[in-house]
């Protein structure tokens, strides 16, 4: 029965000590900087569709020629596509 004792013993002086250096250890560590917000939502972008191939793309990427959209310099290039043909 007294080895039971000690041992209990010696098991709460080992959890006293390590709780003592975590909380030492938490005092040592820099506080955490403060939460940031999140940036706010954007809005959606306005989609176009290429007058060549007929892809959607994004208003701001696309290429503007006589009025129309185009994906890409060549399809500006070869210009609109007629609607029979797609």
């Amino acid at each position: 029965m007294r080895v039971l004792w000690w041992i209990l013993l010696g098991l709460a002086a080992v959890w006293l000590f390590k709780s003592w250096r975590r909380r030492i250890d938490r005092a040592d560590e820099p506080a955490a900087p403060p939460p940031t917000r999140p940036a706010p939502p954007t809005l959606p972008l306005e989609m176009v569709r290429c007058a060549h191939c007929g892809v959607h793309l994004p208003s701001s990427e696309a290429i503007q020629s006589a009025g129309l959209p185009y994906c890409s310099p060549a399809h500006r290039d070869a210009g609109p596509r007629s609607p029979a043909r797609g």
